[in-house]
C-alpha cells in the first residue's frame, strides 16, 4: 500500500491558508486543505436535545479501509447522493459535525492546522503516523445495524 498523497498540493502558496480567509479559498486551496484522514467519512450521531456530535467507526459504504480515503470521491453522489460537500460557502452550517483534527474546522475556529498536516508535514504519510487516520479502523455500515452504531462511537480527537 502506498502512502502517495492523491490531493493536489504542489504549486500552492507557501501557507496559503494563514493568508487568506477560508471563504476566499480557490478550489485547489480549498481541497488542499482535506487531510485525508477519513473521519469526515464516518457515519455521526447527533443528540436532537443537545446538539452533540459523536463519531462512529462505523464508515460510509465508499469508505477505503485500506487507504483512509473515498474509493469514489468524484462520483460519490451517484451512490451517497446525502453526502455533504464542505465548501467555503457552507462551512458555517457544517463546520460543528466535522472531527476536531479537521483543517477545515480548526480554521474555522481560528485554530492552526496540526504538524502533521500534509501541507506543513510534506507527506501524506503523517497523517497516518501520527495515528489520526481511519485507515483500518473502520466497520462497515452494511454489517453494522443502525442500533448498534452506539457501540461504535470513538472518542475524538484520535
Amino acid at each position: 500500500m502506498s502512502d502517495k498523497d492523491v490531493i493536489a498540493r504542489h504549486g500552492l502558496a507557501k501557507r496559503f491558508w494563514e493568508k487568506k480567509p477560508l471563504t476566499k479559498l480557490n478550489k485547489t486551496e480549498w481541497e488542499a486543505l482535506c487531510d485525508g484522514c477519513g473521519k469526515c467519512c464516518l457515519n455521526k450521531l447527533e443528540d436532537e436535545d443537545t446538539g452533540e456530535v459523536a463519531l462512529t467507526c462505523v464508515a460510509c459504504r465508499l469508505l477505503d479501509d485500506d487507504t483512509g480515503l473515498c474509493s469514489q470521491y468524484d462520483i460519490r453522489h451517484q451512490f451517497v447522493p446525502e453526502c455533504i460537500v464542505m465548501t467555503p460557502d457552507n462551512i458555517d452550517d457544517h463546520a460543528y459535525w466535522l472531527p476536531q483534527t479537521c483543517a477545515y474546522r480548526l480554521l474555522w475556529e481560528g485554530k492552526p492546522l496540526h504538524d502533521w498536516h500534509p501541507l506543513i508535514s510534506g507527506t501524506q504519510a503523517s497523517v497516518h503516523a501520527a495515528g489520526v487516520s481511519m485507515r483500518h479502523r473502520t466497520v462497515s455500515e452494511f454489517d453494522t445495524p443502525l442500533e448498534q452504531w452506539e457501540d461504535h462511537i470513538i472518542e475524538e480527537p484520535l
